[in-house]
């Protein structure tokens, strides 16, 4: 059995993205139903909002 601590909606699909323990600023979590990755913004109220994707820098 699992216990939720913290929660919040989905940007993209309004989903409840249900956390095991308290997030931290920065942290990425996957959305359970539309598999977004999302970023922690704010923990007091909890906040998510879709994660930057990292693109290849090519050794620039």
């Amino acid at each position: 059995m699992s216990t939720t601590v913290a929660s919040a909606p989905c940007p993209e699909c309004e989903a409840d993205v249900s956390m095991p323990r308290q997030p931290l600023a920065g942290e990425v979590v996957r959305c359970p139903d539309c598999s977004a990755e999302l970023e922690v913004t704010s923990t007091a109220p909890i906040k998510l909002e879709p994660a930057p994707t990292v693109e290849e820098d090519w050794g620039e």
